[in-house]
């Protein structure tokens, strides 16, 4: 199978226009009185994660056509294509929940596995306007508007860790009990996956986890937060790997140190 090299410019720029075409569709969903269905998994779905998705797997399918897709509503639908060590995971709409409640931090997640690890990755917030991408060796970066930055993790402020968790999921007791004896300066919320971003951009300084995620919840971000000088990694310490049967996650640790 050929490698696709995180240091292809050229794809990482189509991924940008796949990632902002399907914020499209999402946002005219989001202007509307739209449905919201239950999944087998009782997990929320709405017509803006199918229309999304379905772009995002014809745009790979020609973009990519020998590298496989794991997308998330066909994975629920029973449709799992064989796969090695190369692969796309995504979320084409990351925060389904913020989606309903109308807060604005959903994201559209795009990422390239190799060899378990996420390489590339492109994650695009559209009610926000900011985007975030990723490549693993090649550096970090935020759009919004106009304006383009490079981004890294901070180094650890004297005054103490800022740590963002879920909006949508509670971890109060299993955060409280990480974060006890270390010096910590404030703890924000938000959704999806601008949790790694937040961290990736020098916003915050950890992201915890203790609660089921699947892999294509974090992919991108992942990808994005290795670019920028962070780490994910399981409760014994090590780094979270892509390719996992069930594509379930352990609980794990977001940082920039």
């Amino acid at each position: 199978m050929q490698t696709i090299l995180p240091h292809d410019l050229d794809l990482l720029e189509k991924l940008i226009a796949i990632a902002r075409d399907a914020g499209d569709i999402i946002l005219s969903v989001y202007a509307t009185e739209f449905a919201v269905h239950t999944k087998a998994n009782s997990s929320p779905v709405t017509v803006a994660d199918e229309r999304a998705e379905a772009l995002i797997l014809a745009a790979l399918a020609k973009l990519t056509p020998e590298i496989p897709v794991i997308a998330e509503e066909a994975v629920a639908a029973g449709n799992i294509p064989n796969f090695d060590k190369n692969f796309w995971l995504v979320d084409a709409l990351d925060g389904t929940r913020e989606f309903i409640n109308r807060n604005g931090e959903f994201t559209v997640n795009i990422a390239l596995i190799e060899n378990e690890k996420p390489v590339l990755g492109v994650v695009f917030a559209p009610a926000l306007g900011r985007l975030f991408t990723g490549q693993v060796g090649q550096g970090a970066f935020q759009q919004q508007g106009w304006e383009q930055r490079t981004i890294h993790c901070r180094p650890l402020p004297e005054d103490g860790l800022t740590v963002v968790a879920s909006r949508s999921h509670n971890d109060a007791c299993a955060l409280e009990a990480l974060l006890s004896g270390r010096k910590v300066a404030a703890i924000k919320t938000a959704g999806s996956s601008l949790k790694f971003c937040l961290v990736a951009s020098g916003e915050a300084d950890m992201y915890p986890r203790w609660g089921r995620t699947m892999e294509w919840d974090t992919a991108a971000g992942h990808a994005v937060l290795l670019a920028a000088g962070g780490r994910v990694v399981d409760v014994a310490g090590k780094p979270l790997v892509y390719g996992k049967p069930g594509f379930t996650n352990p609980y794990f640790i977001a940082s920039g140190v």
